[in-house]
């Protein structure tokens, strides 16, 4: 079922509201909240496949397949909100309990770090982005004023498409590539041919900043969990969403 027919029926199919991190700020229809559907015995068939493919595809499947909403796709909502319905649909089939390995830093020995995944708290930004949802920066080096965007997931694809078909021998422009993505608008243009060569020289205190700014003021979860090792020392975990998110399943 695609997301239009999905979008129609939706209130007559079984789901429940999930609640954004990003509280819709970032996108043109402000959405606070979506639509998700149940997991059915019928998923199962993308998850099944989940070692024969990579797991970012499985996860666009699923939440295409989930997400309710006619007019929002997956590859326009950031990763945080793309966590949250990924956290919603594991917490409403398997319970909320998630184990991850981990290393007791006392004996060496492995253990196995029970998350509860319910617990999971938002990461508040104290910077409030414009009504395009572009954050506005001073760039400390050379003080360009930029505007800057938070990657959705569809852009985190394709930028890892574009970095696997570089060629051979060449160093693949992930950091360039990225910040091409990232800038909206530098120093008053909105020109992607001028933004790109402006790019190329900026120096890396100010690409540092960006990078970092970004990271800090994305609203998503939480994900380090802070648990007690067999031995009593302290161990932090971060709650991932690759092949181990996705055993239960199976």
């Amino acid at each position: 079922m695609d997301s239009k027919e999905a979008g129609q029926i939706g209130f007559n199919l079984p789901h429940d509201i999930v609640t954004l991190p990003s509280g819709g700020k970032f996108y043109k229809n402000k959405k606070k909240s979506v639509k998700v559907g149940f997991l059915t015995a019928s998923d199962e068939n993308h998850l099944m496949n989940i070692k024969k493919a990579d797991s970012q595809s499985i996860i666009n499947a699923l939440v295409r397949n989930k997400l309710y909403e006619p007019d929002l796709k997956p590859e326009m909502m950031l990763d945080g909100d793309i966590e949250a319905i990924l956290v919603f649909l594991r917490n409403t089939s398997f319970g909320s309990e998630y184990n991850l390995p981990a290393i007791d830093p006392e004996t060496g020995e492995p253990f196995v770090g029970k998350v509860d995944l319910s617990e999971l708290n938002i990461k508040q930004s104290s910077v409030e982005p414009d009504e395009e949802g572009l954050f506005i920066v001073t760039l400390p080096k050379s003080n360009v004023t930029a505007k800057i965007k938070l990657l959705t997931f569809g852009e985190d694809l394709d930028i890892v498409k574009q970095l696997e078909n570089y060629p051979q021998g060449l160093v693949p422009p992930k950091a360039t590539q990225t910040l091409l993505h990232q800038i909206v608008e530098l120093n008053g243009t909105r020109d992607k041919g001028e933004i790109a060569k402006a790019i190329e020289k900026m120096p890396i205190m100010d690409s540092k900043y960006i990078r970092n700014f970004l990271i800090e003021n994305e609203p998503r979860y939480d994900l380090k969990r802070e648990l007690i090792a067999p031995s009593g020392r302290k161990v932090t975990l971060n709650v991932t969403f690759g092949v181990e998110f996705f055993r239960p399943f199976f």
